[in-house]
């Protein structure tokens, strides 16, 4: 039986055809485009293409991007729960294999991606990048609205973009089984969707209140092969302890974590895989930001304000980092807004201290801003959001004052996507509403402003399988759920150790 500080005992101390005349996908036209076309081909599928008679290819960036090379203050190190040592990259080995390991913890400026993993990437990279001149016009604003169109991926979300490359590593090190957790089932079903490609066995603790509101992602998951639990689940001790306490527990991503880490645990032949909050994921984002900049520039445009949702942070990190590093050089100067759920707000209401990556407590802690590992969010719709912590890097940069934090409610979130969708056609994920909130907030400011600001925004996936959650806010159904100053400071207590 493997050993490790994961299972310590220690006591919790389809891109679309707009019609718009600025519309950049793999081609980013540096004029107005002359005439759009489809482009097929034998290794990508179909791909919507923008052409002019001097455009240059926007190509699959060959490189990830790591922030921490380049900022003034590097973050505070992972701890071993038991020593609250630093962690070595040994004590790491029972869940990830080698290469992820040093990613996790490389100072490397840039990371070569392989080159199995770029021609997978093909399927859907690069990515559109979408002027939103409805929405603009909907709103009267003088703003001009962009947004990074993720969406089209095998399985509807930025996920794959790790999920390919964590898959890969796993494989070329020989591992059989991956397992994992999901909220909302984005990550679970890119995680299903990458193992098959390279002959992974892979399995899934879904948050219990996901699983019963979007049983099509439990279905994707099941198509590409993989094994799918409600979490809390009966499977393992963790999953136990929780339905002892709360037999109706709607569960969380903390819980799901706890669940899937103590499977990879206890068996040798299994690696554990996570769609956030580390830094080798948020690494693995950034070819989102990398490619968006080209294509920015192809338009002679620069972004005053670039706005992500957060939960675990990976769709903010994999837009914005790319974007720090450039404000950090000096080529410009925007402001990076992350927007949270108001009813898991970890950057707004949360600490800055180390706490544990799961409920049960088996994981290194980390330094991050955090509601205390044992607070359960209400059941919101976005469930991709409704994490305990905040990524750590994430964290850290918002420390550093490189980036702003606010959080909006549900139902303006629905009532600012139903705007989107009946402008711009695309359906979104409620994560990424959000962003679409935050993005019609501030272009209605500079409509009252007279500014004419550029604002990106990441789009981070569709919602074609959120419908019943559209269907509540259209019967209004939909109730806005906040967080509880009593629960929260009942986590706070158990938090392991503060910051000194």
């Amino acid at each position: 039986m493997a050993q490790s500080i994961f299972l310590s005992s220690t006591p919790k101390p389809q891109f679309p055809i707009t019609g718009n005349e600025e519309f950049v996908t793999c081609f980013a036209p540096k004029q107005r485009p002359d005439y759009f076309r489809l482009l097929s081909k034998s290794r990508g599928g179909a791909r919507a293409a923008a052409y002019t008679s001097d455009s240059a290819a926007v190509e699959i960036p060959r490189r990830w991007y790591n922030l921490i090379a380049d900022l003034p203050i590097k973050p505070p190190p992972p701890l071993h729960p038991k020593t609250f040592e630093p962690i070595k990259p040994e004590d790491l080995s029972p869940l990830f294999p080698d290469e992820l390991i040093k990613q996790e913890a490389t100072t490397e400026r840039f990371i070569d991606i392989p080159q199995d993993v770029i021609d997978v990437y093909r399927l859907w990279r690069p990515t559109p990048l979408i002027r939103a001149k409805r929405l603009e016009k909907l709103l009267d604003t003088p703003a001009r609205i962009y947004y990074k169109y993720e969406g089209g991926s095998p399985a509807g979300s930025h996920k794959p973009n790790t999920a390919v490359p964590q898959a890969w590593y796993n494989a070329q090190q020989g591992v059989k089984n991956v397992v994992t957790e999901t909220g909302a089932g984005q990550w679970g079903s890119s995680l299903a969707f990458a193992s098959s490609l390279f002959g992974l066995n892979c399995e899934v603790w879904q948050v219990r209140a996901s699983y019963d509101q979007k049983p099509y992602r439990k279905l994707m998951m099941q198509t590409w092969g993989a094994k799918v639990h409600p979490s809390p689940s009966n499977i393992t001790e963790a999953g136990r302890r929780i339905l002892e306490n709360d037999p109706t527990s709607p569960g969380s991503l903390g819980i799901a974590i706890s669940e899937a880490v103590e499977v990879a645990a206890l068996n040798p032949d299994t690696k554990y895989c996570l769609g956030s909050v580390l830094n080798h994921v948020l690494l693995h984002q950034t070819i989102i930001g990398e490619e968006c900049i080209k294509q920015m520039e192809a338009l002679g445009e620069t972004p005053d304000l670039i706005i992500g949702c957060t939960g675990g942070g990976s769709n903010f990190a994999g837009l914005a980092f790319p974007f720090i590093r450039e404000k950090l050089n000096g080529k410009m100067n925007p402001v990076f807004r992350a927007v949270e759920p108001t009813a898991c707000p970890s950057l707004t209401k949360g600490v800055y201290a180390y706490d544990y990556g799961d409920t049960a407590g088996m994981t290194p802690l980390m330094k991050m801003h955090t509601l205390g590992h044992d607070f359960i969010p209400d059941p919101i719709h976005a469930g991709g959001l409704r994490y305990h912590g905040m990524a750590p890097l994430i964290s850290h940069v918002y420390e550093l004052g490189f980036m702003e934090a606010i959080s909006i409610p549900q139902i303006e979130c629905f009532e600012g996507a139903i705007k989107f969708a009946r402008t711009e056609g695309l359906i979104p994920a409620p994560e990424p509403t959000h962003a679409i909130a935050a993005t019609i907030r501030e272009a209605i400011r500079c409509r009252e402003a007279g500014e004419s600001k550029v604002i990106l925004m990441a789009m981070c996936g569709h919602g074609h399988f959120d419908l019943p959650a559209y269907e509540k806010y259209l019967q209004g159904a939909l109730i806005d759920l906040s967080f509880s100053e009593e629960r929260i400071r009942a986590s706070l207590a158990n938090i392991p150790q503060r910051s000194s």
